[in-house]
């Protein structure tokens, strides 16, 4: 279907064999993503994620027509979440990133481990994304 669709089904398929909730966030926030390093320069007022208790910076842009994302945040726990987040998306033509929502962190049990601010933090990224993409179109 999609780039967006087969990453997660891979994190699917490797978060289903956790049993133990906490382990399973844990290796979650381990996931290693090709996403390149936010640049300290790229850590500004303009590119911060409004919503989140943590700071959280995103990077944006589009090449050759496929977004791609670059994350970071103050906080270890947020800081896997988003790369987590932003790892399915980046790549993808800016469509995918608008049609593919990321249930598999729902269907693995991530997000109904979090805190409402957690949650609510993760979903003010997931729109950014989503406005990101939404213009690149």
């Amino acid at each position: 279907m999609g780039l967006a669709v087969d990453r997660q089904e891979l994190i699917r398929r490797t978060l289903a064999t956790i049993d133990d909730p906490q382990e399973r966030l844990t290796a979650a926030l381990d996931w290693k993503s090709a996403l390149d390093p936010l640049r300290e320069e790229e850590r500004v007022e303009e590119n911060r994620v409004r919503g989140c208790m943590s700071r959280v910076w995103l990077a944006a842009n589009v090449e050759t027509g496929r977004c791609r994302f670059r994350v970071d945040s103050d906080s270890v726990l947020v800081r896997g979440l988003v790369t987590l987040l932003c790892g399915i998306y980046d790549g993808v033509p800016p469509e995918e990133v608008v049609a593919v929502e990321p249930e598999v962190m729902e269907e693995v049990g991530i997000v109904r481990n979090l805190s409402p601010t957690r949650q609510n933090g993760l979903a003010a990224v997931r729109h950014a994304l989503v406005d990101f993409a939404t213009k690149a179109m």
